[in-house]
């Protein structure tokens, strides 16, 4: 089963690389040496080349193995709630990582509902910048020496170069949005 989706695969990369070059199926048959029929079962998928047929196709069609074989997969670009992974701490306070792939990105953005009178684990300087829009209710960024109040629709941004923590201070539940870059885990 395995084998035929491979097949599969390898004549359809084939096929596309052949029509963006502009040949027909005749025409990458005689660079190749091959026949046109065999061509076809290739693309069709109903073949499987040898190795040196595959880099022999692969050269002619004006690529290499690494590019050839590169994941075609369109970008994730959309992520949906089901997706999402949670972490909630023993005061109920949740974090929840919105884009599940961030660690392959620059950023890394966050949903955290911090309950009131909680704070979040206080950040050491690193690297970087973080960013926050608060949703719902009011916290206090901690920044170095320095305070901060954030209310609902107001955002907070700052390079994390001093020590950085964030509480509730108040008898209602805070949620917003924050990002941070370079992802730190």
């Amino acid at each position: 089963m395995e084998a035929d989706y491979i097949n599969r695969e390898i004549g359809k990369r084939i096929r596309d690389l052949r029509k963006q070059k502009g040949l027909t199926q005749q025409e990458l048959a005689d660079r190749t040496e091959l026949t046109k029929g065999y061509i076809s079962q290739l693309e069709n998928g109903l073949v499987a080349p040898s190795v040196l047929t595959l880099l022999d196709l692969i050269e002619c069609l004006g690529t290499n193995p690494s590019d050839f074989f590169r994941s075609t997969q369109p970008e994730q670009v959309v992520f949906s709630e089901s997706g999402f992974f949670e972490k909630i701490d023993e005061g109920g306070n949740s974090t929840q990582w919105i884009v599940p792939t961030a660690q392959k990105n620059l950023m890394e953005p966050l949903l955290v509902l911090l309950q009131p009178h909680q704070s979040l684990e206080e950040d050491a300087p690193h690297e970087g910048e973080e960013f926050g829009y608060v949703i719902s209710g009011r916290i206090r960024l901690h920044l170095g020496e320095r305070q901060y109040v954030v209310k609902a629709g107001e955002s907070f941004y700052y390079t994390s170069d001093k020590n950085h923590y964030i509480e509730n201070t108040t008898a209602h539940p805070a949620r917003f949005i924050w990002v941070s870059t370079p992802p730190s885990f």
